[in-house]
């Protein structure tokens, strides 16, 4: 595959700031450089690969931990001297073995929420390895899946006497209700929110295919 890389802006020493970011989390994972060479192992590998500039060499990430990024999409700025890498990971991006290298915190105003079902879906994860005792989620998986089916239909009928009520605050809090009784289906069922997110990207691109014809 040919790819044409001649409009983007490398600096001085040939090299491009890579902002790698988590394709299905939206978290940044962390952000390194890449020259040309680096760029397009990326791009003709699917894995991510960077110039190292203390090295002064190639490095192609999770080759020896095991900690592979596998690349959906490469972007580039307005301005087109930075990238954006957006890929899959298996396992952390951070030597340290933090699942970002950005884990210090220097300073919080408000906690983002654009990854609040993943950090439910991590902490539903966690009462089912983990059972903790009076935990909500843990009695959920000790009662088993017929106990989950059965709070999934009660919100579902909550949800639709909320919107047939016509009242949005009611309505809003029982989704939430239903979607975290969902989570926890989808943990018992080992469901993952990525099989979800494949299932409807392949329904969304089918449909954009008919709609061309």
């Amino acid at each position: 595959m040919e790819i044409n890389i001649e409009n983007l802006q490398f600096n001085e020493d040939g090299l491009i700031p890579a902002i790698v970011q988590d394709a299905n989390t939206g978290n940044v994972l962390t952000l390194a450089y890449m020259n040309q060479d680096a760029l397009l192992k990326t791009i003709q590998t699917n894995e991510t690969w960077f110039f190292s500039r203390k090295r002064q060499e190639l490095w192609n990430k999770g080759e020896t931990s095991g900690n592979k990024q596998k690349v959906k999409k490469v972007t580039f700025d307005c301005d087109a001297d930075a990238l954006l890498v957006q890929v899959e990971p298996v396992g952390p991006a951070c030597h340290t073995g933090e699942e970002t290298c950005f884990h210090n915190e220097l300073y919080t105003n408000e906690v983002p929420s654009h990854d609040i079902v993943y950090q439910v879906m991590t902490r539903i994860k966690d009462r089912h390895l983990n059972p903790v005792d009076g935990a909500y989620t843990s009695y959920l998986f000790e009662k088993g899946i017929d106990k989950i089916l059965k709070k999934v239909g009660e919100e579902t009928t909550e949800v639709v006497i909320g919107a047939k009520n016509n009242d949005k605050q009611e309505t809003t809090s029982e989704i939430s209700d239903l979607t975290y009784h969902t989570l926890v289906l989808m943990e018992i069922m080992g469901i993952s929110l990525t099989d979800v997110k494949n299932e409807l990207m392949k329904r969304h691109i089918k449909k954009e295919g008919q709609n061309r014809e």
